[in-house]
């Protein structure tokens, strides 16, 4: 992801004060109150974009999105499955047209009601190529999407001519093809409702977002903080439990980890890589290492010819020998995170795709292969591998040092691999976007729902969302497309698993390691877990 980060399946002095808590440099609660009016205090890292919901495909902005906006689905905090959120009914005779009735009773935080408009509206601005929204990608099944978002041009419509609103609760939705699952892809938060001051006072609301989840925005100042308060007149099932969450920013997880320590944070949802041997000893055993439907690889630029060839491939598979898995998630991780061997996750389970051992020998460490597997491929583009990474969070430092060590000592040579970081995880983004990378950059990905399709489609399919490196192949496309035009969730499986063998083949990404969960909090607060996408369950969190 989130991105993270995609379409989907048919089947299935004061700077230093305002970093330690919100109250170091006065203008705010302090969260110091417990019970259901306490506020907990949490690590955050600067999303890259405002927070609309089809233009946030990464993990930090997705984390506030959870919170402020809920749509038709809503996924299980503890199993990941899609269930009805603000969906009544969703019915469909062919899996291509759908009716959708939404709940009655749900309101925006500023009073308006939530209607079907609400969704139609919402989903014809993600999809319209002129608002420029990331997730546009998502739409594509809706049919019309062509039309407003072209492959060249402007657009033709300025709406998806697939949704209809037919009630005040009720829209119709045809597909471009049957889609039996499409269902289950709604509770990601490309298809949340929207006010109408979204669309009306546009500014305004990305300066100050309104929503319909159990948390409302209380104030931003980027770079600083996020507060977030409780909405009283919530009508959900899943009320917030606490008064809120102030989301504090933080360049340096190391320091956010002394500040959970020292009492002056709730929670850090990322325990840095170095302090993994003293977390249960520091924190009194208030520690989260659970699995999660996160993997970590390396992507490379196919925009830089470079890493485009038949050579490359090679290149590429002779990088991914030369790196030792297992002892880069043992010495450095501690056993947090597991070498992958393919490109999803363990937490689908067989029957949900996964599929161990995919990635053969071309994932085991192996020098002398390694060397040689570069030398055919003539060897390192440029000369010399650097390796691109946000220095912000995530212990990325770390791991990327380690994974440079070890191909360096694979190749024989000092200095073939270096790291190359960017201070911020949103600038690393723009630089990304901006297609100015020469050599490979770290790739995380959060699942948007635990489906295989997500692991592949949104990350290899041609041009799409979070294909950052804008690697193509049409074999891979098409077995996607095969994929998704399946009603049978087994022969779906056995084709999107055909998918990730081209993948394979071509060693589009190195994958790395899963990643677990892992989380630390202070004795303040209880009843802190992490969902199967490795996200804080906010609502949840007591404060005493």
């Amino acid at each position: 992801m989130r991105g993270a980060t995609p379409t989907h399946p048919k089947w299935a002095a004061c700077v230093v004060a305002v970093i330690l808590a919100a109250t170091a440099c006065g203008g705010g609660d302090s969260g110091a109150r417990g019970g259901a009016d306490g506020v907990v205090r949490s690590s955050w890292g600067d999303p890259q974009n405002p927070l609309e919901p089809a233009n946030t495909n990464e993990v930090q902005g997705g984390k506030v999105l959870d919170m402020i906006f809920r749509g038709l689905k809503r996924y299980d905090p503890r199993t990941g499955k899609a269930e009805d959120a603000l969906a009544e009914r969703i019915e469909t005779t062919d899996s291509t047209h759908f009716t959708v009735t939404v709940k009655d009773g749900w309101t925006f935080s500023d009073g308006e009601k939530v209607t079907a408009k609400s969704f139609v509206d919402a989903w014809n601005y993600g999809a319209n190529l002129k608002n420029n929204q990331k997730n546009a990608y998502f739409f594509q099944y809706i049919d019309g999407y062509d039309k407003v978002h072209p492959v060249s041009g402007a657009p033709t419509a300025p709406t998806l001519s697939g949704l209809k609103v037919t009630g005040p609760r009720t829209f119709t939705v045809k597909l471009s093809q049957r889609f039996s699952t499409w269902p289950d892809t709604l509770g990601y938060a490309a298809f949340a409702p929207l006010p109408r001051a979204f669309h009306e006072r546009h500014a305004a609301w990305l300066a100050k977002p309104v929503g319909n989840g159990p948390y409302t925005v209380e104030r931003y100042t980027k770079g600083s903080q996020m507060s977030l308060r409780t909405w009283k007149a919530y009508p959900g099932a899943d009320k917030a439990r606490n008064g809120g969450v102030d989301l504090v920013v933080y360049t340096d997880n190391n320091t956010a980890y002394t500040d959970l320590v020292a009492r002056n944070l709730d929670l850090v949802d990322d325990v840095p890589a170095a302090q993994l041997k003293n977390v249960r000893s520091d924190l009194n055993g208030r520690y989260i290492n659970t699995p999660a439907g996160i993997i970590q690889t390396l992507a490379f630029p196919y925009y830089d010819k470079r890493w485009n060839t038949a050579k490359a491939v090679k290149v590429r598979t002779g990088l991914s020998r030369a790196i030792n898995r297992e002892q880069i998630t043992e010495t450095i991780f501690r056993k947090t995170r597991t070498p992958a061997t393919d490109w999803t996750s363990p937490v689908l389970g067989a029957d949900g795709g996964y599929r161990a051992g995919l990635c053969g020998a071309a994932c085991e460490y192996d020098a002398a292969a390694a060397k040689k597997l570069v030398q055919e491929g003539g060897g390192i583009p440029g000369g010399r591998l650097k390796v691109t990474y946000n220095a912000d969070t995530g212990s990325h430092k770390e791991w990327v040092d380690a994974v440079c060590n070890s191909i360096n000592n694979a190749l024989g040579q000092d200095k073939a691999c270096v790291g190359s970081p960017v201070g911020t995880f949103a600038d690393f983004r723009n630089q990304i976007g901006r297609r100015k990378l020469t050599g490979p950059f770290r790739a995380g990905w959060q699942m948007d729902y635990p489906l295989i399709q997500n692991f592949l489609q949104p990350l290899y399919y041609t041009n799409a969302s979070s294909n950052d490196g804008k690697w193509s192949n049409p074999r891979f496309d098409q077995l996607i497309n095969e994929a998704n035009a399946e009603a049978d969730t087994k022969a779906a499986i056995d084709k999107f698993q055909r998918a990730e063998g081209v993948v394979r083949d071509q060693m589009a990404a190195i994958p790395l390691w899963y990643q677990n969960g892992s989380a630390g909090y202070s004795d303040r607060v209880s009843h802190v877990a992490l969902n199967p996408f490795s996200v804080p369950v906010y609502s949840e969190i007591t404060v005493h």
